[in-house]
């Protein structure tokens, strides 16, 4: 691992544990870290081998409305059903989906202090044959004994995650996610890229200042889909960021990294996408905190719940209290 990507791995774990000694201020805690995960993810993102999901022209015009159908289809779910049995479905989701991006992600720190023959020798699993289920039998993994190895830190860690829902713990699935969607993902081409981040700069806009749909969802949602800062403040004890706003700006600043590598230029497109993402962060945050635009949406929301849960107060008051709590 080169100097300086060392160097910025150690300075996001410094950061992710940094509010439980002191006091971080969240905005900033907000800026460094997103600015520090895209930064390792995009430099994990050049090897020999190009990534091994590429996304086409059609396939990110159709995103935002992939995106859109998928969130308001959350919002209905939690609209309509139990809001535990909901996030405990995702809890058993996320608990498979953690492990796997955990072990990738410590997976390079990990191989070098195994035997080569661990990192490259493959094993193949197969499913077994059932007979009311043939179609499983055709199932396959393949993996190293270096990955098992990786995995069992990740399985741990997200047992502590489902049982004890830290925020750190959120938090640092939340950038294994964020550092593997980077790495693993490509625009194929920038004219791609402005496509996608055009068509999400109108998503984003749309659910998040003209509904209170991401809101509540990013509020119902008890799974590591963001990033948490805490604050100071009692009545708000946290700052949300999600994993979109670091996944999909990265993978285009990776995008220019590996161009540039390519090209055998020195950073020179990497450094403009990176510079221009750390300035629309900051920007973000500064226009965020001027307008209160968000802790407009949380008012607003639950003043709705409060409404619509006047006659579920009534007939269960402590189960009540004790939603509102986690409101």
């Amino acid at each position: 691992m080169r100097t300086h990507e060392r160097a910025a791995n150690l300075a996001l774990a410094g950061l992710s544990l940094a509010p439980l000694v002191v006091n971080v201020n969240p905005n900033v805690n907000v800026v460094l870290t997103a600015c520090l995960t895209v930064y390792v993810g995009c430099y994990r993102s050049v090897k020999p081998t190009p990534p091994s999901e590429t996304m086409s022209k059609e396939h990110a015009m159709r995103f935002p409305l992939v995106g859109s159908a998928m969130l308001l289809s959350l919002f209905l779910l939690f609209k309509f059903l139990s809001k535990d049995l909901v996030n405990a479905v995702l809890t058993a989701y996320f608990f498979i989906l953690g492990i796997v991006a955990l072990s990738a992600t410590l997976l390079p720190s990990i191989k070098r202090f195994l035997p080569k023959e661990w990192n490259d020798n493959l094993i193949v699993w197969r499913a077994p044959l059932i007979r009311w289920a043939p179609f499983i039998h055709s199932l396959s993994v393949e993996f190293t004994k270096s990955q098992i190895v990786a995995s069992i830190p990740g399985f741990f860690f997200c047992l502590w995650y489902a049982s004890k829902k830290h925020w750190l713990a959120n938090n640092v699935l939340g950038l294994a996610f964020c550092i593997q969607g980077i790495e693993m993902l490509s625009l194929g081409s920038f004219k791609t890229g402005a496509i996608l981040l055009g068509g999400l700069f109108v998503y984003d806009i749309f659910w998040v200042f003209f509904t209170p749909v991401m809101v509540s969802v990013a509020k119902s949602f008890d799974a590591p889909i963001k990033l948490l800062f805490p604050t100071a403040d009692a009545a708000r004890p946290f700052s949300m960021l999600g994993l979109g706003d670091i996944v999909i700006p990265g993978i285009f600043v990776a995008l220019a990294l590996r161009f540039d590598v390519s090209r055998g230029i020195k950073n020179r497109y990497f450094n403009s996408a990176f510079l221009g993402y750390a300035v629309g962060m900051m920007v973000t945050i500064i226009i965020m905190n001027w307008f209160q635009a968000a802790q407009l949406l949380e008012f607003d929301e639950s003043k709705v719940e409060a409404e619509e849960g006047g006659a579920e107060e009534e007939q269960d008051d402590d189960s009540s209290k004790g939603n509102k709590k986690v409101d």
